[in-house]
């Protein structure tokens, strides 16, 4: 019986503590969820005067169809291109521009081939746009490649256009490593 009326008091207990913790008890503070986007940011200081920022904007169609590479071909520029190109492009377009690249192959469609005739047929400004603004998936280029590097990269991609392309097969094999869903 002892144990009956020792059992009943815990429990009793354990209940008035459980509403005391509820409803007395420590609470977290409710805190307002503020997302990055929604704060106010304070004022620059007096006299700061804000940087211009595209100053090397991508062009327009229109502009772009008459821009010729400012840069003066040449082996330096060539070597400084293909840096770049590995930096910024190898991944999807691949070594040898092919659209191979290992992120290339999960993109659809496949990154362009930059020894196509449609890329040799561009000029030297519509390179730039188009590889600027990409076609869909790919990213937002104008905020990654520097402007110093992007007529570099369009010399390079230029002579891309004038090597001969990889052997057959491994055009195959590219199909084979996709998987069923690209036949």
């Amino acid at each position: 019986m002892k144990l009956f009326f020792s059992a009943v008091a815990l429990l009793g207990l354990g209940t008035l503590m459980y509403f005391y913790i509820m409803f007395q008890g420590p609470r977290m503070q409710v805190q307002p969820h503020i997302r990055a986007y929604q704060r106010t940011m304070p004022l620059p200081p007096q006299g700061i005067v804000p940087l211009e920022r595209d100053t090397h904007a991508v062009p327009q169609s229109s502009e772009a169809a008459g821009m010729k590479n400012p840069v003066p071909l040449g082996q330096a520029v060539l070597d400084r291109g293909k840096t770049y190109y590995d930096y910024y492009c190898v991944f999807c377009h691949g070594e040898n521009g092919q659209g191979d690249g290992p992120v290339g192959y999960s993109y659809m469609p496949v990154p362009a081939d930059l020894h196509a005739p449609k890329i040799a047929a561009m000029s030297d400004g519509e390179l730039l746009r188009a590889m600027l603004l990409g076609i869909g998936h790919e990213p937002t280029l104008p905020r990654v490649v520097l402007p110093g590097h992007r007529w570099y990269l369009v010399s390079y991609v230029r002579t891309l256009g004038r090597t001969p392309r990889a052997p057959a097969e491994n055009q195959g094999s590219r199909v084979l490593e996709r998987g069923p869903e690209t036949r």
